[in-house]
């Protein structure tokens, strides 16, 4: 029945690639067990063995001639060699290797080059008479082949012409009948008519499966060490004598249950492999994907490279252009200057003539222009310089250090640094508020792809949820309750991505998330309460009265458990909500409470609930502590509840339940960064009970009540984790109750939305 199901699941086309022989590459013909549990075809390991043999031949007869030759190193035939014998079917003939037997004479080689795992195997003294015969595999190898040619008939052995078509074969006979010559030939109550028959096949395998060490032996152990069939001569006195063995039915009930078991897991595993290769599939997408978006950004990048290296080189073309222009200009402009110093010869031949006036007057009146001119003519000739220089040195490029950057220029080695989830900064409320860090420097993300998935046992491999991120935080809406979400992100700059950051795990509450605020009308003492203008955190203070009270020495003063109550009540589901109590609070009592037993509260201020204690230093605190005892053995006595890891560590039972009549109310108490969980029940308990009923105040608190069970839960809402539950009387509308005396604080939990997302910097 487990055969026929397995087969089911793994049709027989499925399987062809493990029917071909590694050596000739077709279907495996007589198979033989190599050592290394490899399978190959008995003419191919006669093949091989006989080149290999061949070739140490060749080597002994080259070792005399070419002490150097490469050859005389070899101790297996080269992949070559093998593969040239797989393709020459035409050569088994010649080799005479298809009419060997299992005792006719084989190569004597001990060393098997396995064409499977590519080793050299030892096949010990026997050779290839040491091998199994791999029946099994023979026989689905068979199956195949008639399965591949379904259409071609076997026809009977013993029908005389024409044969009919056969519709069994003999195991015992090896010989296939129709069923009237197999009537005949196996008659009833003969001993032939015991013999085993199958289906109408041409594979007649022998029935017993005898040692290849001893051939007289039928193998019945299996050797543990070596892990093969042996016969008893083996274990006597053989190579296997110090072996563990064990019995063939043992060895077999055992190989098959694991082979069984390993089988069902694959099967079992199916869809897990079909969501893996869809998954591969689309990395291969995405890898193709990003590539060309790699070659783009690449080509957009030298882009970029060319139009800046195209501006500098008109930038340098316009500046040599407008150096050239001037000092062309100014060259001319000497030039021209000189020019008129060859028009002063006429100047000259000029004053020769003036010096030839005698007259001493007129000498003088001509010749002070006259020397004026003639000394500007000979200050030029003293100071020539050319007004500009020819040279355009101050114009060669320095191109070194650009050239070097850009022959160096290459990929970003380290891409883009991994974010990390800030566990301090996200949470898990109402939506899940996720937050990263990354650092801030070249190459950082320009984006981020943030994963989720639900973790659960039934899914082993749950599917991942993406969404695109532009900034470094992100809501997720849309949870299932009492869950767990698996987070991770990545960061993107272009086509290059991070590793995915380590994975942080947030459970989701246990309910729907309950959104109320305090009650600033029912009952609300503002002579000792104060609320914020948003009504989501109260803190109580002592007030006038109480410090006019204690102006008198030695005075006693009185104070109050003052109560506040949420706005919003509760008549049906399951609800949650959570809340932080300030560190340095003294006493604080939250949890849910009826309507009629708020009013009842409200109205009578001396309740027990609600009573006044005189405070006079330690001995006060003594006389709350006696007091908070005496109010949870009257209050909460006899409430169904349950205590999570509080157990006492034996099976006495005394953490179990203590029945009374359930209260319409229930209230725990925290202070002075203490969580006490209520007495279960009103006996006196020893002071050990009273420490394990003491917990270290979590820094946040959930309650969750679910009206239609009558149930309430304390929660540490970091880790959505479960304190204390018990049962509830839920007759009437229930609200989220609160206490505090002394000085004390309480802020609800507020729900994440929008504003919680930290926009982009501004440098993004």
């Amino acid at each position: 029945m487990e055969g026929d199901r397995l087969e089911s699941a793994v049709t027989i086309k499925n399987i062809e690639r493990e029917l071909i022989c590694p050596a000739c590459k077709e279907l495996f013909t007589h198979p033989l067990i190599l050592p290394c549990q490899h399978s190959i075809c008995h003419k191919c390991v006669k093949e091989i063995l006989y080149f290999t043999l061949e070739d140490s031949f060749n080597d002994a007869a080259s070792e005399t001639s070419n002490q150097s030759s490469p050859r005389n190193r070899m101790h297996s035939p080269s992949l070559d060699r093998i593969d040239r014998v797989n393709r020459s079917a035409s050569q088994r003939r010649s080799l005479g290797c298809r009419g060997w037997k299992r005792n006719s004479l084989t190569p004597k080689t001990t060393t098997f080059p396995c064409p499977g795992c590519r080793h050299d195997i030892d096949l010990g003294e026997r050779g290839i008479n040491g091998l199994f015969r791999n029946f099994t595999l023979e026989t689905i190898v068979e199956r195949y082949r008639q399965a591949a040619r379904a259409a071609t008939a076997i026809m009977c052995d013993l029908c005389k012409p024409p044969p009919q078509e056969s519709t069994k074969s003999c195991m015992d006979c090896s010989a296939s009948y129709c069923n009237e010559c197999f009537k005949i030939h196996h008659p009833w109550g003969t001993v032939k008519a015991q013999h085993e028959y199958v289906g109408p096949t041409t594979n007649f395998r022998p029935k017993i499966l005898m040692c290849p060490e001893h051939e007289m032996e039928r193998v019945n152990m299996y050797c543990e060490i070596c892990r093969r069939p042996v016969c008893h001569l083996c274990k006597l006195g053989g190579s296997h004598a110090n072996h563990r063995v064990t019995t063939m039915s043992s060895a077999y009930k055992t190989l098959k249950e694991k082979l069984s078991k390993d089988i069902n897991y694959l099967i079992s595993k199916e869809s897990q492999v079909k969501s893996q290769i869809t998954e591969l599939g689309l990395l291969m997408k995405e890898a193709e994907h990003n590539g060309e978006r790699a070659k783009e950004e690449a080509s957009h990048s030298f882009d970029k490279l060319f139009d800046v290296l195209e501006e500098r080189r008109a930038t340098a073309l316009r500046a040599i252009e407008a150096s050239k222009n001037l000092r062309l200009e100014k060259l001319h402009s000497q030039i021209e200057e000189y020019q008129g110093l060859l028009e002063n010869n006429g100047l000259v031949g000029y004053a020769q003539e003036v010096l030839k006036e005698t007259d001493q007057s007129c000498f003088v009146q001509t010749a002070k222009q006259l020397h004026e001119r003639i000394q500007k003519a000979t200050e030029s000739l003293k100071s020539f310089r050319p007004a500009a220089q020819a040279s355009f040195e101050d114009f060669v490029l320095d191109i070194a250090k650009p050239q070097e950057a850009l022959g160096d220029m290459s990929f970003l080695s380290s891409g883009v640094d991994m974010p990390e989830i800030n566990e301090e900064q996200s949470k898990m409320y109402n939506k899940a508020l996720i937050c990263w860090d990354h650092p801030q420097k070249a190459g950082s993300a320009d984006t981020y792809i943030l994963e989720y998935r639900k973790l659960n046992r039934e899914d082993a491999n749950p599917a991942w949820q993406e969404t695109e991120v532009f900034g470094k935080s992100e809501i997720i809406s849309d949870l299932d309750t009492n869950s767990s979400y698996a987070f991770r992100v990545r960061g993107y700059k272009g086509s290059i991505c991070s590793p995915w950051s380590r994975e942080v795990i947030l459970h989701t509450p246990p309910a729907p998330v309950f959104s109320f605020l305090f009650d600033d009308k029912c009952g609300y003492n503002s002579e000792h309460l104060m609320l914020n203008a948003r009504r989501n955190a109260v803190e109580s203070r002592a007030g006038f009265p109480l410090l006019l009270g204690a102006e008198r020495i030695q005075a006693g003063c009185y104070t109050t458990l003052d109560y506040v109550v949420g706005d919003t009540g509760i008549v049906k589901g399951k609800h949650f909500w959570a809340l932080r109590v300030e560190p340095y609070s003294y006493l604080v009592k939250v949890g849910v409470a009826s309507d009629a037993k708020i009013q009842e509260w409200f109205q009578n201020s001396r309740d027990l609930t609600s009573p006044r204690l005189r405070l006079r230093g330690t001995v006060g605190e003594r006389k709350i502590l006696q007091h908070e005892e005496k109010g949870q053995k009257e209050e909460e006595g006899g409430r169904m509840e349950k205590r999570y890891e509080q157990d006492s560590g034996h099976d006495s039972g005394s953490e179990d339940i203590f029945v009374e009549s359930l209260q319409p109310f229930t209230l725990v108490t925290l202070g002075m960064k203490k969580f006490f969980i209520p007495k279960v029940s009103p006996a006196p308990a020893a002071s050990k009970d009273s420490m394990n009923r003491i917990l270290p105040m979590p820094s946040c608190i959930g309650i969750c009540l679910d009206y239609d069970k009558g149930k309430v839960g304390f929660y540490d809402a970091d880790r959505m984790k479960c304190l204390y539950e018990r049962q509830v009387d839920c007759s009437g509308k229930m609200y989220p109750a609160f206490a505090l005396m002394g000085s004390a604080g309480i802020h609800l939990e507020e729900t994440i939305a929008a504003k919680y997302l930290k926009y982009e910097d501004e440098d993004m």
